[in-house]
């Protein structure tokens, strides 16, 4: 899983494991997201609705790395009760 949101979306909650790269500094970072993916993996890429997360999966997949966007998000996360966590151990939720 590989957020793009940024540090206060992602301060508030998030997916336990995913990997946190914010769209803001995507480009300097992209070197992470294709390491994190060498082996083949799918990388599932999510925001809080779907829209900045849509312009990371186009462009990885232009790259030839196997991307899929996450359709509605963080918000779509949170409604079909899927687990959240913060790092500061509060209890987790959407901003």
């Amino acid at each position: 899983m590989l957020d793009v949101r940024e540090h206060d979306e992602w301060a508030a909650g998030h997916v336990e494991g995913a990997l946190h790269v914010p769209i803001s500094d995507f480009a300097a970072r992209v070197g992470e997201v294709t390491e994190a993916v060498a082996d083949g993996r799918r990388a599932y890429v999510m925001c809080r609705v779907g829209g900045r997360s849509a312009q990371v999966t186009q462009y990885l997949v232009q790259q030839g790395i196997d991307a899929v966007n996450v359709e509605g998000g963080m918000q779509a996360w949170d409604a079909a009760g899927r687990p959240m966590v913060t790092d500061s151990g509060k209890d987790a939720y959407v901003l």
